[in-house]
Protein backbone atom coordinates (compact mmCIF):
# COMPACT_ATOMS: atom_id res chain seq x y z
CA UNK A 1 0.00 0.00 0.00
CA UNK A 2 1.56 3.37 -1.15
CA UNK A 3 -1.25 5.76 -0.18
CA UNK A 4 -3.96 5.94 1.76
CA UNK A 5 -7.25 8.43 2.69
CA UNK A 6 -8.60 8.93 6.05
CA UNK A 7 -11.66 10.87 6.77
CA UNK A 8 -12.11 11.66 10.48
CA UNK A 9 -8.06 11.81 10.80
CA UNK A 10 -8.75 13.62 13.82
CA UNK A 11 -10.66 11.54 15.81
CA UNK A 12 -9.61 8.36 18.34
CA UNK A 13 -10.02 5.92 15.78
CA UNK A 14 -8.45 7.99 12.62
CA UNK A 15 -5.51 9.73 14.33
CA UNK A 16 -4.63 5.91 15.59
CA UNK A 17 -5.17 4.43 12.14
CA UNK A 18 -2.94 7.24 10.21
CA UNK A 19 0.03 7.06 12.94
CA UNK A 20 -0.05 2.96 12.21
CA UNK A 21 0.12 3.59 8.56
CA UNK A 22 2.69 6.16 8.18
CA UNK A 23 4.89 4.16 10.74
CA UNK A 24 4.36 1.48 7.76
CA UNK A 25 5.94 4.28 5.22
CA UNK A 26 2.11 4.58 3.78
CA UNK A 27 1.50 8.32 2.43
CA UNK A 28 -1.20 9.08 4.45
CA UNK A 29 -3.79 12.36 3.40
CA UNK A 30 -6.33 13.12 6.31
CA UNK A 31 -9.37 14.86 6.09
CA UNK A 32 -11.38 16.16 9.35
CA UNK A 33 -14.26 18.27 10.16
CA UNK A 34 -11.66 20.26 13.04
CA UNK A 35 -8.95 20.13 10.75
CA UNK A 36 -9.79 20.77 7.18
CA UNK A 37 -13.65 21.81 7.63
CA UNK A 38 -14.79 18.43 6.32
CA UNK A 39 -18.82 18.71 7.21
CA UNK A 40 -20.01 15.47 6.44
CA UNK A 41 -23.29 16.73 6.28
CA UNK A 42 -22.93 18.89 3.67
CA UNK A 43 -22.65 17.05 0.25
CA UNK A 44 -20.33 20.33 -1.40
CA UNK A 45 -18.49 20.15 1.81
CA UNK A 46 -17.61 16.18 0.66
CA UNK A 47 -17.54 17.30 -3.18
CA UNK A 48 -14.71 19.66 -2.66
CA UNK A 49 -12.92 18.50 -0.05
CA UNK A 50 -12.29 15.07 -2.18
CA UNK A 51 -12.33 17.27 -5.42
CA UNK A 52 -8.98 18.35 -4.53
CA UNK A 53 -7.26 15.02 -4.47
CA UNK A 54 -5.33 12.92 -6.76
CA UNK A 55 -5.67 9.29 -6.36
CA UNK A 56 -5.35 6.64 -6.39
CA UNK A 57 -5.48 5.63 -3.22
CA UNK A 58 -5.43 1.45 -1.83
CA UNK A 59 -7.06 2.13 1.40
CA UNK A 60 -9.64 4.55 2.04
CA UNK A 61 -11.32 4.61 5.29
CA UNK A 62 -14.35 6.70 6.78
CA UNK A 63 -13.67 6.63 10.60
CA UNK A 64 -16.33 9.45 11.56
CA UNK A 65 -19.47 9.36 13.88
CA UNK A 66 -21.33 10.22 16.49
CA UNK A 67 -23.28 8.38 19.26
CA UNK A 68 -24.30 12.06 20.79
CA UNK A 69 -26.00 14.87 18.53
CA UNK A 70 -27.08 18.14 20.06
CA UNK A 71 -27.04 16.69 22.99
CA UNK A 72 -29.77 14.06 21.85
CA UNK A 73 -28.20 10.66 23.67
CA UNK A 74 -29.26 6.90 22.71
CA UNK A 75 -32.92 6.23 23.63
CA UNK A 76 -33.84 3.64 25.86
CA UNK A 77 -37.25 3.25 25.40
CA UNK A 78 -39.93 4.32 22.16
CA UNK A 79 -40.91 7.30 24.21
CA UNK A 80 -37.82 8.60 23.66
CA UNK A 81 -37.34 8.71 19.95
CA UNK A 82 -37.41 12.10 18.26
CA UNK A 83 -37.59 12.64 14.53
CA UNK A 84 -35.00 15.60 14.76
CA UNK A 85 -32.57 13.12 16.62
CA UNK A 86 -33.11 10.18 14.00
CA UNK A 87 -32.35 12.43 11.30
CA UNK A 88 -29.34 13.91 12.72
CA UNK A 89 -28.48 10.20 13.27
CA UNK A 90 -29.13 9.87 10.05
CA UNK A 91 -27.56 12.30 8.33
CA UNK A 92 -23.95 11.52 10.24
CA UNK A 93 -23.87 8.11 10.65
CA UNK A 94 -25.57 6.86 7.40
CA UNK A 95 -25.73 9.76 4.90
CA UNK A 96 -21.81 10.88 4.96
CA UNK A 97 -20.27 8.04 4.63
CA UNK A 98 -22.53 7.40 1.63
CA UNK A 99 -21.44 10.40 0.04
CA UNK A 100 -17.87 10.35 0.81
CA UNK A 101 -18.31 7.13 -0.97
CA UNK A 102 -20.23 8.27 -3.96
CA UNK A 103 -17.60 11.08 -4.36
CA UNK A 104 -14.74 8.99 -4.00
CA UNK A 105 -14.91 6.14 -6.93
CA UNK A 106 -12.56 8.31 -8.72
CA UNK A 107 -10.05 8.01 -6.17
CA UNK A 108 -9.68 4.79 -6.43
CA UNK A 109 -7.57 2.56 -8.92
CA UNK A 110 -8.91 0.85 -11.87
CA UNK A 111 -7.12 -1.77 -11.16
CA UNK A 112 -5.31 -4.10 -8.50
CA UNK A 113 -6.30 -3.92 -4.96
CA UNK A 114 -7.87 -1.25 -3.09
CA UNK A 115 -10.38 -1.21 0.38
CA UNK A 116 -13.03 1.26 0.65
CA UNK A 117 -14.18 0.58 4.02
CA UNK A 118 -16.25 2.66 6.45
CA UNK A 119 -16.54 2.14 10.41
CA UNK A 120 -19.99 0.34 11.42
CA UNK A 121 -21.27 -0.89 14.42
CA UNK A 122 -22.22 -3.92 15.95
CA UNK A 123 -25.05 -2.50 17.09
CA UNK A 124 -26.09 -1.89 13.53
CA UNK A 125 -27.07 -5.29 13.46
CA UNK A 126 -30.23 -6.62 13.05
CA UNK A 127 -29.44 -10.65 13.34
CA UNK A 128 -27.52 -9.57 16.41
CA UNK A 129 -29.89 -7.56 18.51
CA UNK A 130 -31.04 -8.77 21.55
CA UNK A 131 -31.12 -5.77 23.86
CA UNK A 132 -33.18 -3.13 21.86
CA UNK A 133 -32.85 0.68 23.06
CA UNK A 134 -30.53 2.87 20.72
CA UNK A 135 -32.74 3.61 18.17
CA UNK A 136 -31.75 5.96 15.58
CA UNK A 137 -28.33 5.18 15.42
CA UNK A 138 -28.72 1.72 15.69
CA UNK A 139 -31.19 2.29 12.20
CA UNK A 140 -28.40 4.85 11.10
CA UNK A 141 -25.62 2.01 10.95
CA UNK A 142 -28.29 -0.62 9.48
CA UNK A 143 -28.69 1.65 6.78
CA UNK A 144 -24.44 2.48 6.01
CA UNK A 145 -24.51 -1.42 6.16
CA UNK A 146 -26.77 -1.60 3.06
CA UNK A 147 -25.31 1.74 1.41
CA UNK A 148 -22.04 -0.42 1.66
CA UNK A 149 -23.05 -3.82 0.25
CA UNK A 150 -25.23 -2.16 -2.51
CA UNK A 151 -22.29 0.00 -3.30
CA UNK A 152 -19.62 -2.61 -3.42
CA UNK A 153 -22.05 -4.23 -6.22
CA UNK A 154 -21.95 -1.36 -8.60
CA UNK A 155 -18.19 -0.91 -7.78
CA UNK A 156 -17.11 -4.38 -8.54
CA UNK A 157 -18.38 -3.70 -12.01
CA UNK A 158 -15.91 -0.62 -12.85
CA UNK A 159 -13.34 -1.31 -10.29
CA UNK A 160 -12.98 -4.99 -10.19
CA UNK A 161 -10.02 -5.13 -7.59
CA UNK A 162 -11.23 -3.07 -5.06
CA UNK A 163 -13.17 -4.39 -1.57
CA UNK A 164 -15.98 -2.22 -0.44
CA UNK A 165 -16.62 -3.47 3.55
CA UNK A 166 -18.22 -2.17 6.84
CA UNK A 167 -16.31 -2.95 9.80
CA UNK A 168 -16.87 -3.13 13.21
CA UNK A 169 -13.78 -1.44 15.16
CA UNK A 170 -15.02 -3.34 19.05
CA UNK A 171 -15.05 -1.27 21.67
CA UNK A 172 -12.42 1.86 21.77
CA UNK A 173 -11.46 3.95 24.37
CA UNK A 174 -12.11 7.35 22.87
CA UNK A 175 -14.18 10.71 23.42
CA UNK A 176 -16.76 9.05 20.91
CA UNK A 177 -17.81 6.18 23.65
CA UNK A 178 -16.60 7.23 27.36
CA UNK A 179 -19.82 7.40 28.76
CA UNK A 180 -20.82 4.51 27.42
CA UNK A 181 -18.19 2.17 28.52
CA UNK A 182 -19.78 0.69 31.38
CA UNK A 183 -18.83 -3.03 31.87
CA UNK A 184 -17.71 -3.42 28.39
CA UNK A 185 -14.03 -4.33 27.88
CA UNK A 186 -12.68 -1.56 25.65
CA UNK A 187 -8.76 -1.31 24.05
CA UNK A 188 -6.88 1.75 23.05
CA UNK A 189 -7.20 3.65 19.72
CA UNK A 190 -3.95 2.42 19.07
CA UNK A 191 -4.55 -1.25 19.37
CA UNK A 192 -7.77 -0.90 17.58
CA UNK A 193 -6.10 0.48 14.51
CA UNK A 194 -3.57 -2.52 14.58
CA UNK A 195 -6.96 -4.89 14.64
CA UNK A 196 -8.63 -2.79 12.19
CA UNK A 197 -5.54 -2.68 9.50
CA UNK A 198 -5.11 -6.70 10.07
CA UNK A 199 -8.57 -7.28 8.89
CA UNK A 200 -8.11 -4.70 5.55
CA UNK A 201 -4.92 -6.59 4.99
CA UNK A 202 -6.34 -10.05 5.08
CA UNK A 203 -9.30 -9.03 3.26
CA UNK A 204 -10.22 -11.02 0.04
CA UNK A 205 -11.94 -9.92 -3.38
CA UNK A 206 -14.93 -12.12 -2.04
CA UNK A 207 -15.12 -10.14 0.97
CA UNK A 208 -16.41 -7.15 -1.08
CA UNK A 209 -20.02 -6.24 0.17
CA UNK A 210 -19.70 -7.75 3.53
CA UNK A 211 -19.41 -6.77 7.18
CA UNK A 212 -16.85 -7.67 9.47
CA UNK A 213 -15.58 -7.04 13.05
CA UNK A 214 -11.86 -6.17 14.08
CA UNK A 215 -11.34 -9.89 14.27
CA UNK A 216 -12.07 -10.23 10.66
CA UNK A 217 -15.50 -12.71 11.28
CA UNK A 218 -18.28 -11.87 9.74
CA UNK A 219 -21.31 -9.86 11.69
CA UNK A 220 -24.74 -11.04 10.65
CA UNK A 221 -26.82 -8.12 8.97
Amino acid sequence: MDKALIIGASGGIGRAVSAALQARGVMVTGLSRSGDGLDLTDEGSIAAALGRLEGPYELILVATGALEIAGAEPEKALRQVSAQAMLDQFALNCVGPSLVLKHSVRLLPREGRAVFAALSARVGSIGDNNFGGWYSYRSAKAALNQMIHTGAIELGRSHRGAICVALHPGTVETAFTRKYLGRHPAVPASEAAENLLRVIDGLRPEASGGFFDWQGKPVPW
